[in-house]
């Protein structure tokens, strides 16, 4: 009687380490697949700060400035574009509990970042992009600690991290000095993690 317990408890540790063995493999290889994403929303977003930034701080003809606005533009469409398109084509192949997970959580971070412009505008009666701009950065700092989580990977949690203390030294400057920190955080924080796994 004794043996079969010991044999069962046996089998239960060896399930349960297959388990999580299992899960961590599944983890590295989103990081893989995805890791494009990362890249992709990590130099939109540092390009768009750094333009915002070069814009508020150096005088540019009104034609160059149309131009980056245009190019900004075109850009995020782009890139909003691809990524349903990779969404799309990934979920073709079937879901796993990360995938789900992982969805739930950026859709959830986009609905926040509209949910708070909307309550400052209710209550402010306008958008004040000096505050939005930290309060944006913290959503994006404890998604991205989530995400890392989820992931098992430690270098998206310390950008999350990274990101938050950035979020508090953003909140003592003017929204022009704002862009410039950002643009570097956006490179710790989504290309460096999005490009490691694919090397």
């Amino acid at each position: 009687m004794e043996a079969n317990q010991t044999n069962g408890e046996q089998f239960d540790e060896r399930q349960s380490l297959q388990g999580i063995k299992e899960m961590i493999e599944v983890s590295q290889k989103k990081l893989i697949s995805d890791g494009i994403l990362f890249i992709i929303w990590g130099w939109l977003l540092c390009i768009g700060n750094l333009t915002s930034f070069i814009e508020q701080k150096a005088v540019i003809l009104y034609p160059l400035n149309r131009i980056l606005d245009y190019s900004g533009i075109t850009l995020g469409i782009i890139v909003l574009a691809y990524s349903i398109y990779y969404l799309v084509t990934q979920n073709k192949k079937g879901n796993t509990y990360i995938d789900i997970s992982l969805r739930y959580i950026w859709i959830s971070m986009f609905c926040c970042l509209l949910l708070i412009n909307l309550i400052q505008f209710n209550v402010i009666n306008e958008i004040n992009f000096e505050l939005q701009h930290p309060i944006f950065m913290v959503v994006v700092a404890f998604t991205t600690v989530t995400a890392g989580g989820i992931l098992r990977y430690i270098m998206l949690t310390f950008g999350g991290v990274f990101f938050g203390i950035r979020t508090l030294i953003s909140s003592y400057m003017a929204l022009p000095e704002q862009f410039l920190p950002e643009s570097l955080a956006w490179l710790i924080v989504f290309i460096i993690p999005g490009a490691l796994p694919l090397s």
